[in-house]
């Protein structure tokens, strides 16, 4: 495959794998079983109940092709996360430390042996509680999210601040050994350090995933909830007056309405606010049933009125508009 061309529903699953090794890694994280035959990715997935949009989605951002999240199913994406986690915790670092003394002298005459393990125990304890906070924390509150729970407290911005990368200490660990430790000859400890390598440039690819598909994803459908809500509110409040209306908007509608008397498209106004067009398209809906104002001029005419906007900061828009 060439390597801009984006994988699709149509390819075959086994010209993914030979195109990238890597991919056999997510495929286990998915549950999908090897033996596809001429199947395509979306034959498969279908047949091992995978969600076929967020399997590519994550294909693609591991091959660092263009990626499509925006159909990427939340509760896969954490199953694919928690068996992230699993692999990691139960097989590939303990693995490694198994390896690990075997290759290097750990007896108490061999100060540096120790301090290699010690050292590496201690990563993966820090491993071990980020992943246990994301599995126990982080899962519970998105999966209250998809059934339309909100939070009071608790938001994945909280997530965010915090999301440390697990993989540089690998990487020192790394070049430690190759730096200082006093070994010739050594295939077994040449092949913990291929493995080391490896588990770095893993752990690194799965925090990306993270930062750049989990978290906003899960961000649009804690705005998605925030806009259903305020227009559940609106809906059940009793009529008021035009001045009461407004008083009644959100900061982020006042500022859609905002980017709306600039002459903005959908596109354009979330792109600027880094939101979703779907979520754009949802607060559009609730000011139009707050204000009962269904056109741009009007919206236009609104803004100026209630001094969210100055008339000469939109006099190109108001020449173009066909009132």
């Amino acid at each position: 495959m060439n390597e801009h061309t984006v994988y699709n529903a149509e390819d075959k699953m086994s010209d993914l794998i030979n195109d990238n090794s890597l991919l056999l890694m997510a495929m286990s994280r998915f549950g999908i079983s090897l033996g596809f035959g001429e199947k395509s990715v979306k034959e498969i997935c279908d047949l091992q109940e995978v969600d076929c949009d967020t399997f590519l989605a994550i294909a693609n951002f591991i091959s660092k092709k263009r990626t499509d999240s925006s159909n990427i199913s939340l509760a896969s994406l954490i199953h694919y996360l928690k068996r992230a986690h699993n692999y990691f915790l139960e097989f590939n670092l303990p693995t490694i430390r198994r390896k690990l003394i075997e290759a290097i002298d750990c007896s108490s005459t061999d100060d540096v042996a120790y301090l290699l393990l010690k050292y590496y125990d201690e990563y993966v304890m820090e491993v071990r509680r980020h992943m246990e906070y994301e599995n126990d924390t982080v899962f519970e509150y998105v999966e209250g999210l998809l059934q339309g729970k909100l939070h009071p407290d608790y938001t994945i911005a909280n997530f965010a601040e915090k999301h440390n990368h697990i993989g540089p200490k690998l990487k020192e660990l790394k070049d430690i050994i190759i730096r200082y430790y006093p070994e010739k000859e050594n295939d077994l400890l040449n092949s913990v350090l291929f493995d080391i390598i490896n588990c770095e440039q893993d752990l690194t690819t799965h925090c990306m995933v993270e930062d750049q598909l989990f978290i906003p994803t899960v961000s649009q459908l804690e705005e998605d909830l925030k806009a259903k809500a305020e227009l559940e509110i609106e809906n059940k409040s009793p009529k008021t007056s035009d001045q009461e209306k407004a008083e009644t908007l959100s900061q982020r509608e006042k500022e859609i309405i905002t980017c709306v008397a600039k002459g903005m498209t959908n596109k354009e106004i979330a792109d600027s606010l880094f939101l979703s067009i779907h979520t754009v398209t949802t607060h559009r809906r609730n000011i139009t049933n707050k204000l009962q104002i269904h056109t741009p001029a009007g919206l236009t005419i609104y803004a100026i009125v209630n001094n969210l906007i100055k008339i000469q900061d939109i006099k190109d828009t108001i020449q173009k508009t066909d009132f």
